[in-house]
C-alpha cells in the first residue's frame, strides 16, 4: 500500500501538471472504487481551475477555484498516470487539462477512493476527524507522542500504526524508524521513556524525509505519476531483509503480527 512518502511524491508529481490548470474534462469511468464516487464529481470539477494540491496522512487533496476539494486515496494498488500511452480497463478516472495533459487514476484492485468536499470544510471529512498529527508537522513532538502513548500496553509498532496517534505511518516506515531508534517493535508503548521517544520522533522524521527525497519505495504496482519507480527500497535498513545483516552486525528477523510482517534486529532493538 502506498504510504505517506509515496502519496507526498504523487502529490508533487501531480502539482507539476495540475497547479493552475483548467480541468477541461473530468470523467469517472465507473460508479465506485472502494466507496461510491460522488455522482456530481464531473459537473463540479469540469471547467474548474486547480488552485492547490496538498496531502493529509495518506490522502491527496486537489483544491479548485470553485471552493471544492477532491480527496483521493490510492488504496492498495492505486497510482496516477500522466499522459499514459493508452487508457486501460483499470483507469477509473480521467482528467484532461487546458495545457493538453491527460491524467488517469489507475487502480486494479479498486481499494482506493475518491470524494468531493467543500474546501472550507475539508478538516471535517470523516477520516480526518479521527487522525493524529502529521509526523512531519510541528504538532508531532516528544511531548505529544508521550501523552498519546501514556498507559498503553499495546506494542509500540501497533501504536504507531494507529492513525489516531500519528497520521500517515505505515508498516514499512514504522519498521525502519523503530530500527533507527533502537526500539523493539514488541515493547509496550506506554513503558518507553521520554529520551527514547525523542529518538523515535527524530527517526520517524528522518526516515520519512529520506523516503520522500528518494521518491518513495517500490512495492508491487507503485510508481510515481511520471512512471518512474521510487528508490527508497535500496535504503531499507530492515524491511524485507530477513536473514541479512543489520547495520549493527546483528541479523534481521521477521515476525508476523496481525497479518503484517515486522522486520527488526534483536541485537540493537531493545
Amino acid at each position: 500500500m502506498p504510504e505517506l512518502p509515496e502519496v507526498e511524491t504523487t502529490v508533487a508529481g501531480l502539482r507539476a501538471v495540475l497547479q493552475g490548470a483548467v480541468l477541461t474534462r473530468v470523467e469517472a469511468r465507473r460508479a465506485d472504487l472502494r466507496w461510491p464516487i460522488p455522482v456530481d464529481l464531473r459537473q463540479r470539477m469540469t471547467g474548474a481551475t486547480v488552485t492547490g494540491l496538498s496531502r493529509r496522512a495518506k490522502y491527496g487533496l486537489i483544491e479548485t477555484d470553485r471552493g471544492d476539494m477532491m480527496i483521493f486515496h490510492l488504496g492498495m494498488s492505486g497510482r496516477w498516470r500522466i499522459d499514459p500511452a493508452e487508457i486501460g480497463a483499470h483507469d477509473h478516472l480521467l482528467i484532461e487539462t487546458g495545457h493538453g495533459h491527460v491524467l488517469s487514476l489507475n487502480d486494479p484492485r479498486r481499494f482506493g477512493s475518491l470524494d468531493l468536499v467543500r474546501s472550507d470544510a475539508w478538516q471535517a471529512y470523516t477520516p480526518f476527524t479521527r487522525m493524529g498529527p502529521e509526523p512531519l508537522g510541528p504538532d508531532f513532538d516528544t511531548t505529544r507522542l508521550a501523552a498519546a502513548l501514556k498507559g498503553k500496553a499495546t506494542s509500540i509498532k501497533a501504536a504507531l500504526l494507529d492513525q489516531r496517534i500519528v497520521a500517515g505511518l505505515g508498516n514499512i516506515y514504522v519498521c525502519e524508524a523503530l530500527n533507527m531508534a533502537g526500539i523493539a517493535p514488541t515493547r509496550a508503548a506506554g513503558k518507553i521513556g521520554r529520551v527514547r521517544l525523542g529518538l523515535l520522533v527524530e527517526a520517524i522524521r528522518d526516515v520519512l524525509s529520506a523516503a520522500i527525497v528518494a521518491g518513495g519505495s517500490t512495492l508491487r504496482d507503485y510508481a510515481r505519476p511520471d512512471g518512474e519507480l521510487g528508490y527508497f527500497s535500496k535504503q531499507w535498513r530492515v524491511y524485507g531483509r530477513e536473514g541479512e545483516s543489520c547495520l549493527c552486525g546483528g541479523t534481521v528477523q521477521r515476525r508476523v503480527d496481525g497479518g503484517r510482517s515486522t522486520f527488526f534486529c534483536p541485537k540493537c532493538q531493545k
